[in-house]
């Protein structure tokens, strides 16, 4: 992308960057604080993630950095290895592995997820994000900011959590988010579209800039001031030197460690995996319905990692709830990615002290609005009236995301849909209706260009439909590929046919268990006029 391109839509992109920004700051704080590693390294992935990510890949929305799904194998991780350092060189490890899947164009698993389970993904996500922020708006901080997972740290899951929180409701943080929310809503009015400088000022900077008001002037109420676990709260260097004294290395003295590659590489198929899939989701929420080239992306997150790997920070990914942020707040083109990058890394260098002023339950208003979107009772409606086929797999990754994790909730979706497809191949309707036969008509199956193990079921049922002593036709000339289970079953049916008096003829292809099916019989098959037969292809 030239760079008059990528600065072409310069006033969307860069409010844009400005929300995502302040979504990313307590994200990466509290991912790192969950995986048992320094608070700024949690920074320097989403520094990483914005700038050399955003540069490098060709998603046109999606945002990288530190994510939630990988918190807990770093956690164990950091535990197993002793030290900070050589988790890292697993990092720097694992980004050369995704440049290589990269090179390999393993990207394209990407494209096999069905939209079903790529919708309820965010539907789930969109329904934790939203209930983990409530207690944060109460002023309840005992979760860390981006977790997603259904059992707490703190020993409650997310459902008690909400009951939990009202024996701890701060009246300060309430009113933040109560105004806040109210800010959010009605920037979002057609009566406030009207003015220009709705277009200009995002309404999630409003609601922080008043946030941040109010906990100034609550402080001389102490019945109503923001306790410190309320607010930001980022590692502050009293100078550039110090700033850069915050950066840590990797020991590479490890590199010939079996523990330390086999992190490495959970760590670059499990970040892979979460990428892949963010990618599909944000693709579906892009407003131009632009596609990602999956390959570029590991490519991009596999320089990004053994940078962050490099210099100190955790892993990064492409992560779905500051990508959504961005979508919603009107990003257009990867420049928002990259400016929020920009924005961390000025901000946390120059002013850390200013965004340690900002109150949590700003951010929590502005993320359950987040959340709302991704999962509003219309997108329930249209895949419910899509039919169960859709429906089903939709309902079943949300509800498993929510009780489990997204990994779990994914795979839990795609068993499903998996199930489904089988299922439908079996009672799919080109079978032979033995009532609807009559004497003496020849019954013809056509065979499709492809068949695989999945056709077993329907073949075998069509098959044991023919009736005694009718006349069967096997067309075969389209075909070009048979898996070995199905020429077995055909096989099979030739033995068969003999017993049940039926007049079986095979044309277009030749059996052979160590060889593909021949066509030696095409010729004769065009020949035929079979205009009177009933043909039912599989």
């Amino acid at each position: 992308m030239g760079k008059q391109n990528l600065f072409k839509n310069l006033n969307k992109d860069f409010p844009a960057s400005i929300v995502v920004f302040l979504v990313a700051v307590p994200l990466c704080l509290g991912i790192a604080l969950a995986s048992g590693a320094p608070l700024f390294s949690g920074i320097i992935a989403g520094i990483i993630g914005g700038i050399v990510v955003g540069s490098i890949s060709n998603s046109s929305l999606g945002v990288s950095g530190p994510a939630a799904g990988l918190a807990v194998i770093v956690l164990t991780a950091i535990q197993d290895l002793g030290s900070y350092q050589v988790f890292l060189l697993a990092v720097v490890i694992a980004g050369v592995i995704q440049l290589i899947m990269g090179f390999a164009k393993a990207g394209i698993i990407g494209y096999y997820f069905p939209s079903s389970v790529i919708k309820g993904m965010l539907a789930g996500i969109g329904i934790i994000i939203a209930l983990k922020q409530i207690p944060h708006a109460f002023g309840y901080d005992a979760d860390y900011e981006g977790d997603i997972s259904f059992n707490q740290p703190d020993g409650e899951t997310t459902f008690s959590e909400l009951g939990n929180m009202l024996n701890f409701i701060s009246p300060g943080p309430l009113i933040i988010a109560a105004i806040s929310l109210i800010i959010l809503i009605l920037w979002e009015q057609p009566f406030m579209k009207k003015f220009s400088f709705t277009k200009i000022i995002q309404g999630q900077l409003v609601a922080v800039i008043t946030g941040l008001g109010l906990h100034l002037y609550f402080k001389n109420i102490p019945s109503l001031a923001l306790k410190p676990e309320q607010i930001v709260n980022i590692p502050a260097a009293e100078s550039i030197q110090g700033f850069f004294q915050q950066f840590t290395f990797p020991n590479f003295g490890a590199i010939t460690s079996s523990e330390v590659w086999i992190v490495a590489i959970t760590i670059a198929v499990v970040a892979s995996l979460e990428t892949l899939l963010s990618v599909e989701a944000i693709d579906k929420l892009d407003p131009y319905k632009r596609i990602t080239p999956t390959n570029r992306e590991l490519k991009a997150q596999g320089v990004g990692n053994l940078l962050s790997g490099l210099i100190g920070g955790l892993p990064v990914t492409q992560v779905i709830v500051r990508s959504s942020a961005n979508v919603q707040s009107g990003g257009v083109s990867k420049l928002s990615t990259i400016s929020h990058g920009v924005l961390l890394l000025l901000c946390v260098a120059f002013i850390p002290k200013i965004l340690n002023m900002i109150p949590l339950a700003s951010l929590a208003a502005i993320l359950i609005v987040v959340g709302y979107k991704l999962a509003k009772p219309s997108l329930f409606k249209s895949m419910y009236r899509a039919g169960w086929f859709q429906f089903l797999p939709f309902i079943v990754t949300i509800v498993v995301i929510v009780r489990t994790d997204l990994l779990m909730g994914i795979g839990a979706g795609m068993l499903v849909a998996i199930f489904h497809i089988l299922y439908e191949n079996y009672k799919r309707p080109y079978h032979f209706e033995p009532e609807e036969h009559h004497d003496g008509e020849t019954i013809k199956i056509e065979l499709a260009e492809n068949i695989s193990f999945i056709n077993k079921a329907g073949i075998m049922k069509t098959l044991d439909s023919v009736p005694e002593g009718s006349k069967l036709v096997i067309d075969g000339s389209r075909n070009k590929n048979m898996d070995y289970d199905v020429k077995e079953i055909l096989d099979d049916f030739k033995e068969h046919a003999k017993h049940s008096n039926i007049d079986l003829e095979i044309i277009g292809l030749n059996f052979n268990h160590n060889s593909k099916p021949v066509k030696n019989f095409v010729e004769v098959v065009n020949n035929k006029n079979n205009n009177d037969e009933p043909v039912e292809k599989i």
